[in-house]
């Protein structure tokens, strides 16, 4: 539409005489997108971007849609305008009845009872979720196909609680195939958005800060559940590539990391990703290096696409790989790392895509979160450092001496707009990963900081829920985010974060108040449970009790202790903590449901019982 209609003269004089046009960029101001799209999809069944919606100047809807043509927006426009001439009374009695609807959408205004949490419930909201899986290819049975990491962090957590081989075999195609695939870079590591076929091969070529933060997450969960196969050495370089792609392509010089990188460039897309045969003939220079490439790669109709240009595609994981080639691992990572640096040569002479530069505060705490993560699984004190650095940059930044925080920070303009509840949510998560990852007590007192700003300006007390906004907000609908999309809902996210820090904090408030939240959201919830998967693994972590650990030694011993169980893979394990004394030996004490067991030194027996 920017280029048929908004940059046509013809429209935009059209649009100009008539109407005040206002352009709203939705990273910056969600809370606009969420009001409107429930205008669209109230008016019109569906929604989708672009969003187009029409006001009166009080900001009450009055129409809208998604993409439209240049012809039928023109004729949408003088329509507009004449009935809004003509028959103004009959607009403004729509606007309101609209503007009430909007009101209503997605708004939890009654709290219940908090129920026994059933399992069976949970079961049914995975059995009915399996029938749209793709057993094939991963994912889901339709494209296009999103990763939704909280999706298979839950699922991964089910199947190994639940001893479900079905969802374990289904999460890790899926982790194979996303990792094989034309929607990973296969050069220079790092996540695009979405594959628009079944097979993950074509990308929309964007690349978002907040899937490659997550994506972290969740294959770092994938190394710790894989610990000692040989898969999870494929993992680890996964995330050792993504990382490697975040900090070359996306980190600022002040820590922060940017929003996001274009998919065109020289006004295509996805050209700076592909490469013809002739390019892909100068890797094989012998015999055996066209061996490697072509064992590697799909360099045949599957990795075929178009105008002769090939997408990158793995065929096997590593090991087998290595053992097709008759080659160690050790030989075979070598090879493939030749590979890549010849392949990033020929991308040295393209143009590279845009790369949106603002920071946005969620975002970057979504991988301070991921980060930490990849730093527990793999001990990679690099990945920590990076994470540290965001997260301090985060507190110089944006965090203000109110104890609010700001949204987006602009290299050449500093730090603006109010933050909304996602950007409190995702930061508090991120200073309670920080926190486990270190031990550091000034995470956990930013945490708890934050926390208690976010009830205060954000919570509604009925429901223990928040609204995406602050009470002091100006649009005409405050809403409430509970549905789990590419991004966990700012709502879930603070309901683990109260359970965490309500653990670690001995207060039942807390943990009460996460409780009622879910109590509230679950009726339901097993007839969409993609959209309510982190919801979904905080409802499995309470059905098996408030779980948490605490690790009593002195200084060192607790830390190597603490870190070590940080690498294991404990879904039930809400969180642990250190506690600090002069016995030589390490003792481990398990609380559940505000009671604690005998202190124990025995770790296998406590791994034993946690998994």
């Amino acid at each position: 539409m920017e280029h048929e209609s908004f940059e046509n003269d013809e429209v935009a004089h059209l649009m100009n005489k008539h109407f005040i046009c206002i352009k709203v960029d939705r990273e910056e101001r969600p809370d606009v997108d969420e009001v409107y799209m429930a205008a669209v999809q109230l008016m019109t069944q569906q929604g989708g971007w672009p969003l187009n919606c029409f006001t009166l100047p009080n900001g009450e809807p009055i129409f809208g849609g998604t993409y439209f043509p240049k012809d039928r927006w023109i004729h949408t426009l003088n329509s507009l305008q004449h009935v809004y001439t003509n028959d103004r009374d009959k607009v403004l009695e729509y606007a309101a009845e609209l503007s009430q609807g909007v009101q209503r959408v997605q708004l939890i205004s009654d709290s219940i009872t908090i129920p026994e949490w059933n399992v069976e419930l949970l079961h049914e909201l995975v059995l009915r979720w399996s029938k749209r899986f793709d057993n094939f290819e991963g994912g889901t049975n339709v494209p296009p196909k999103f990763m939704l990491p909280n999706n298979y962090e839950f699922l991964m957590a089910y199947g190994q609680v639940y001893k479900d081989l079905t969802v374990q075999r289904h999460v890790t195609l899926t982790l194979e195939k996303m990792m094989h695939g034309g929607i990973y870079d296969q050069v220079n590591g790092g996540f695009s958005r979405y594959s628009v076929d079944v097979l993950w091969k074509v990308p929309h070529f964007e690349k978002m800060l907040y899937d490659n933060g997550q994506m972290l997450s969740l294959y770092a969960q994938a190394v710790k559940q894989s610990a000692g196969s040989a898969v999870s050495t494929q993992y680890k370089r996964i995330l050792t590539e993504t990382v490697y792609f975040l900090e070359h392509e996306m980190l600022a010089e002040n820590g922060a990391f940017f929003s996001a990188i274009d998919a065109d460039s020289d006004g295509e897309e996805g050209k700076y990703y592909v490469y013809s045969k002739a390019e892909l003939n100068t890797l094989m220079s012998n015999t055996q290096q066209e061996k490697i490439v072509h064992a590697i790669f799909h360099i045949d109709q599957i990795g075929l696409w178009e105008h002769g240009n090939y997408i990158l595609m793995r065929k096997n994981v590593d090991h087998q790989t290595a053992q097709e080639l008759e080659l160690s691992m050790e030989e075979f990572y070598a090879e493939l790392s030749k590979i890549r640096e010849n392949l990033r040569e020929i991308r040295e002479n393209r143009v590279r895509p845009g790369t949106d530069t603002k920071c946005l505060t969620s975002w970057n705490a979504i991988t301070i979160k991921g980060l930490c993560d990849a730093y527990d699984a793999t001990g990679e004190m690099h990945f920590l450092d990076l994470a540290k650095r965001c997260g301090h940059w985060l507190i110089d930044n944006q965090l203000q001496a109110d104890g609010s925080l700001w949204r987006v920070y602009y290299q050449d303009g500093g730090s603006k707009i109010d933050g909304f509840l996602e950007d409190y949510a995702h930061s508090i998560a991120g200073f309670l990963a920080l926190f486990q990852s270190t031990n550091e007590t000034y995470y956990l007192q930013l945490a708890e900081a934050l926390i208690n700003y976010t009830k205060a300006n954000f919570q509604c007390e009925t429901t223990q829920l928040f609204f995406t906004t602050k009470d002091n907000d100006e649009l005409i609908a405050r809403k409430m985010e509970y549905n789990d999309n590419v991004i966990p809902s700012s709502n879930s996210t603070m309901a683990h974060n109260l359970i965490k820090l309500g653990l670690l904090t001995a207060n039942t408030t807390f943990t009460n108040q996460a409780q009622q939240m879910l109590a509230n959201i679950c009726e339901g919830m097993e007839h969409f449970g993609s959209g309510y998967s982190s919801w979904s693994l905080l409802w499995l972590q309470l059905e098996r009790g408030e779980t948490s650990l605490k690790v009593k030694s002195k200084p060192e011993n607790a830390l190597r202790s603490h870190k070590n169980l940080r690498k294991e893979y404990l879904p039930q394990l809400i969180c642990s903590s250190i506690v600090i004394d002069q016995n030589e030996e390490t003792v481990f004490e398990l609380c559940k449901n505000n009671g604690c067991q005998l202190p124990t030194k025995e770790y296998s027996r406590i791994i034993e019982e946690l998994s």
